[in-house]
């Protein structure tokens, strides 16, 4: 039986732990708080909740020693923007939410997932991100430095882990994802304008099913409404 470890289990990694009970895996997904914990349960009875915090080291490396052997660890961390806005205009602290919380949250990931699947020959290690990781758009610099600093963790544990038998891979999410978070934001749009979380999961499935004679080691989903293309 094939295991899941997803970090995020609110929206996303919700979805993807369903998605893979169905087909019969094994799923552990991580959240904060305990109330996310009880949703991922009410919709996915079977699955395996643990409370932790990517940011901290030792929550990491304690869920990762839980769960065991892993054949897919999928980081869906994310942040509250604490400022949206021209780079001129921001707060001396605009960074700290990214680079200070959400970036060593996804370095914790990669570094002690990366370890494991190393030691074990095998595995995926897929890390999400967003559109910001390819360019920076006006009012998001500081979650674009983030994300530019993510692209470049996976493509340099990428190039590492090749030879260990490991599949890293960075999914750009170039598209807003639909959720209750996200609602506000879609209202009167078109779905071509954003992405559901069972096409990322789906995504996510492609990634870990391809051969070592033809690993991707990034890919961009991006909805048909989206002028800004590849």
């Amino acid at each position: 039986m094939d295991t899941l470890l997803v970090f995020g289990a609110r929206n996303l990694g919700r979805v993807l732990a369903r998605e893979l009970a169905e087909e019969g895996w094994r799923v552990a997904a991580v959240a904060r708080s305990e109330a996310t914990i009880q949703q991922l349960h009410d919709e996915v009875p079977a699955a395996v909740g643990l409370i932790g915090d990517a940011s901290n080291a030792d929550d990491v490396e304690r869920i990762f020693a839980e769960v065991g052997d892993v054949d897919l660890v999928v980081n869906a961390i994310t942040t509250t923007p604490s400022f949206g806005g021209p780079i001129h205009e921001a707060p001396p602290d605009a960074l700290d939410a990214y680079v200070g919380t959400l970036l060593p949250g996804i370095l914790n990931v990669l570094r002690v997932g990366g370890r494991i699947l190393a030691a074990q020959g095998r595995g995926t290690l897929v890390q999400v991100t967003g559109g910001s990781a390819r360019r920076g758009n006006p009012g998001r610099g500081p979650w674009a430095a983030a994300a530019f600093a993510t692209r470049a963790l996976v493509q340099s544990q990428a190039a590492e882990l090749r030879d260990e038998g490991v599949h890293v891979a960075l999914l750009i999410v170039d598209a807003i994802i639909e959720s209750e978070k996200t609602e506000h934001l879609l209202e009167d749009e078109p779905p071509e304008r954003s992405a559901s979380m069972e096409e990322v999961a789906r995504a996510i499935k492609y990634l870990h099913e391809q051969s070592a004679r033809a690993w991707t080691h990034e890919l961009q989903l991006t909805p048909a409404l989206e002028r800004w293309v590849p």
